[in-house]
Protein backbone atom coordinates (compact mmCIF):
# COMPACT_ATOMS: atom_id res chain seq x y z
CA UNK A 1 0.00 0.00 0.00
CA UNK A 2 1.16 3.50 -0.69
CA UNK A 3 0.61 6.44 1.65
CA UNK A 4 -3.04 7.15 2.45
CA UNK A 5 -4.18 3.94 0.79
CA UNK A 6 -7.27 2.21 2.12
CA UNK A 7 -8.73 -1.14 1.10
CA UNK A 8 -12.25 -2.04 2.20
CA UNK A 9 -13.89 -5.43 1.70
CA UNK A 10 -17.27 -6.87 2.62
CA UNK A 11 -17.50 -10.49 3.67
CA UNK A 12 -19.77 -12.92 5.44
CA UNK A 13 -18.56 -15.52 7.92
CA UNK A 14 -20.70 -18.42 9.11
CA UNK A 15 -21.01 -18.80 12.87
CA UNK A 16 -22.48 -22.09 14.15
CA UNK A 17 -22.51 -21.24 17.86
CA UNK A 18 -21.00 -18.99 20.54
CA UNK A 19 -21.58 -15.67 18.75
CA UNK A 20 -17.89 -15.30 17.86
CA UNK A 21 -15.98 -14.58 14.65
CA UNK A 22 -12.19 -14.72 14.40
CA UNK A 23 -9.46 -12.69 12.74
CA UNK A 24 -6.47 -15.02 12.37
CA UNK A 25 -2.87 -14.47 11.39
CA UNK A 26 -1.66 -16.90 8.70
CA UNK A 27 1.54 -17.51 10.72
CA UNK A 28 0.75 -19.99 13.48
CA UNK A 29 3.73 -19.54 15.81
CA UNK A 30 6.23 -17.11 17.26
CA UNK A 31 3.99 -15.00 19.52
CA UNK A 32 6.09 -15.19 22.68
CA UNK A 33 6.16 -11.39 23.15
CA UNK A 34 2.61 -10.68 21.91
CA UNK A 35 0.45 -9.58 24.84
CA UNK A 36 -2.94 -11.17 25.47
CA UNK A 37 -5.52 -8.41 25.89
CA UNK A 38 -9.26 -7.95 25.89
CA UNK A 39 -11.76 -5.14 25.95
CA UNK A 40 -15.50 -5.39 25.60
CA UNK A 41 -16.36 -7.41 22.52
CA UNK A 42 -12.73 -8.18 21.55
CA UNK A 43 -10.10 -10.59 22.88
CA UNK A 44 -6.58 -10.94 21.40
CA UNK A 45 -4.31 -13.93 22.02
CA UNK A 46 -1.29 -15.07 19.97
CA UNK A 47 -2.39 -14.17 16.47
CA UNK A 48 -6.10 -14.72 17.06
CA UNK A 49 -8.67 -11.98 17.60
CA UNK A 50 -12.06 -13.12 18.92
CA UNK A 51 -14.87 -10.76 17.95
CA UNK A 52 -18.27 -11.03 19.65
CA UNK A 53 -21.00 -10.60 17.06
CA UNK A 54 -24.62 -9.44 17.28
CA UNK A 55 -26.14 -12.94 17.27
CA UNK A 56 -25.45 -16.46 18.50
CA UNK A 57 -25.34 -18.28 15.16
CA UNK A 58 -25.84 -17.78 11.43
CA UNK A 59 -24.08 -15.62 8.86
CA UNK A 60 -22.31 -12.52 10.16
CA UNK A 61 -21.64 -9.64 7.79
CA UNK A 62 -18.43 -7.67 8.17
CA UNK A 63 -16.92 -4.63 6.56
CA UNK A 64 -13.14 -4.65 6.98
CA UNK A 65 -10.93 -1.66 6.20
CA UNK A 66 -7.18 -2.10 6.04
CA UNK A 67 -5.29 1.18 5.90
CA UNK A 68 -1.75 2.45 6.17
CA UNK A 69 -2.83 4.94 8.86
CA UNK A 70 -5.74 5.47 11.25
CA UNK A 71 -8.86 5.73 9.04
CA UNK A 72 -10.89 7.41 11.81
CA UNK A 73 -13.70 5.92 13.86
CA UNK A 74 -17.28 6.03 12.57
CA UNK A 75 -18.74 7.56 15.72
CA UNK A 76 -22.09 8.45 14.16
CA UNK A 77 -22.70 5.07 12.50
CA UNK A 78 -22.11 2.66 15.38
CA UNK A 79 -23.27 2.23 18.98
CA UNK A 80 -20.18 0.52 20.36
CA UNK A 81 -16.51 0.95 19.36
CA UNK A 82 -13.37 -0.45 20.97
CA UNK A 83 -9.67 -0.46 20.01
CA UNK A 84 -6.97 -2.99 20.80
CA UNK A 85 -3.39 -3.79 19.83
CA UNK A 86 -2.48 -6.75 17.63
CA UNK A 87 0.75 -8.41 16.48
CA UNK A 88 0.87 -10.04 13.03
CA UNK A 89 3.77 -12.42 12.45
CA UNK A 90 3.03 -12.80 8.72
CA UNK A 91 1.37 -9.54 7.63
CA UNK A 92 -1.48 -11.68 6.28
CA UNK A 93 -4.80 -12.22 8.03
CA UNK A 94 -8.07 -13.96 7.34
CA UNK A 95 -11.49 -14.15 8.96
CA UNK A 96 -13.66 -17.08 9.88
CA UNK A 97 -16.61 -17.85 12.08
CA UNK A 98 -16.74 -20.28 14.99
CA UNK A 99 -17.79 -23.62 13.48
CA UNK A 100 -17.96 -27.25 14.55
CA UNK A 101 -16.91 -28.33 11.06
CA UNK A 102 -13.95 -27.25 8.99
CA UNK A 103 -13.80 -23.47 9.03
CA UNK A 104 -14.20 -21.50 5.81
CA UNK A 105 -11.43 -18.92 5.70
CA UNK A 106 -11.96 -15.47 4.17
CA UNK A 107 -8.56 -13.98 3.25
CA UNK A 108 -8.15 -10.23 3.64
CA UNK A 109 -5.83 -7.88 1.72
CA UNK A 110 -2.23 -7.95 2.99
CA UNK A 111 -1.49 -5.71 5.96
CA UNK A 112 0.28 -2.55 4.76
CA UNK A 113 3.41 -2.78 6.93
CA UNK A 114 3.80 -6.55 6.62
CA UNK A 115 4.64 -8.37 9.85
CA UNK A 116 4.47 -6.11 12.89
CA UNK A 117 2.17 -4.29 15.29
CA UNK A 118 -1.26 -2.99 14.39
CA UNK A 119 -4.27 -1.32 15.92
CA UNK A 120 -7.70 -2.89 15.50
CA UNK A 121 -10.85 -0.82 15.92
CA UNK A 122 -14.07 -2.82 16.14
CA UNK A 123 -17.41 -1.10 15.56
CA UNK A 124 -20.71 -2.85 16.32
CA UNK A 125 -24.33 -1.85 15.89
CA UNK A 126 -27.32 -3.78 17.28
CA UNK A 127 -25.79 -5.86 20.09
CA UNK A 128 -28.97 -5.44 22.17
CA UNK A 129 -31.33 -6.57 19.40
CA UNK A 130 -30.51 -10.27 18.83
CA UNK A 131 -33.60 -12.18 17.83
CA UNK A 132 -35.80 -9.13 17.30
CA UNK A 133 -37.33 -8.00 14.03
CA UNK A 134 -35.26 -4.82 14.34
CA UNK A 135 -31.95 -6.73 14.58
CA UNK A 136 -29.09 -5.21 12.62
CA UNK A 137 -26.14 -7.30 11.50
CA UNK A 138 -23.41 -4.70 11.25
CA UNK A 139 -19.79 -5.27 12.21
CA UNK A 140 -16.99 -2.96 11.05
CA UNK A 141 -13.32 -3.73 11.59
CA UNK A 142 -10.47 -1.31 10.89
CA UNK A 143 -6.80 -2.37 10.90
CA UNK A 144 -3.75 -0.10 10.54
CA UNK A 145 -0.07 -0.11 11.60
CA UNK A 146 0.49 1.31 15.09
CA UNK A 147 2.55 0.68 18.18
CA UNK A 148 1.07 -1.56 20.84
CA UNK A 149 -0.99 0.49 23.26
CA UNK A 150 -3.56 -0.32 25.91
CA UNK A 151 -7.08 -1.23 24.79
CA UNK A 152 -9.52 1.71 24.69
CA UNK A 153 -13.30 2.07 24.74
CA UNK A 154 -14.07 4.67 22.09
CA UNK A 155 -17.85 4.53 22.46
CA UNK A 156 -20.17 2.30 24.52
CA UNK A 157 -23.92 2.81 24.45
CA UNK A 158 -25.50 -0.66 24.40
CA UNK A 159 -26.50 -2.69 27.44
CA UNK A 160 -24.45 -5.55 25.96
CA UNK A 161 -21.33 -3.35 26.04
CA UNK A 162 -21.90 -2.74 29.77
CA UNK A 163 -21.91 -6.50 30.30
CA UNK A 164 -18.87 -7.29 28.13
CA UNK A 165 -16.81 -4.46 29.62
CA UNK A 166 -17.37 -5.59 33.23
CA UNK A 167 -19.59 -8.69 33.68
CA UNK A 168 -19.23 -8.77 37.49
CA UNK A 169 -20.25 -5.13 37.90
CA UNK A 170 -23.13 -5.63 35.44
CA UNK A 171 -24.48 -8.61 37.39
CA UNK A 172 -23.96 -6.94 40.78
CA UNK A 173 -25.78 -3.73 39.75
CA UNK A 174 -28.75 -5.76 38.54
CA UNK A 175 -28.84 -8.04 41.59
CA UNK A 176 -28.09 -11.10 39.51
Amino acid sequence: MSNNEVQTVRLTVEVQDCGVAHLLDKESGGYVDAPAQSIGFVKVEQGCVDLQITHQWGPANFTVTIADQDPGADLAGYEDIVEIGYVSMSGEVEMTGFTFDEAVMCPLPPLPAGPGTYRIRYHVKGMDLEGSDDAVDDHYLQIWPASLEDPVVVKATSVASEYFLDPEKFMRERGL
